[in-house]
């Protein structure tokens, strides 16, 4: 099955629902989006913050020798 024929069924089934479903079909799609939005973000955050600690922690050895 093609990806067309997928997303036509989806939107074919869409057209059954009563007001009450489609909302809530609409809000769990919104808090995928959501969800997958902050998961980018917080990957990124983690990435930039490991980056500076390496950073950090290859100066500091270098500026500091302990002996």
């Amino acid at each position: 099955m093609t990806s067309i024929n997928q997303r036509h069924q989806i939107l074919e089934s869409l057209d059954y629902l009563d007001q009450g479903q489609t909302e809530k079909v609409l809000a769990y799609i919104q808090t995928l989006m959501h969800t997958h939005k902050d998961e980018i973000s917080h990957q990124k955050l983690k990435r930039e913050a490991l980056r500076e600690i390496r950073l950090a922690l290859g100066q500091d050895r270098k500026l500091k020798p302990f002996f």
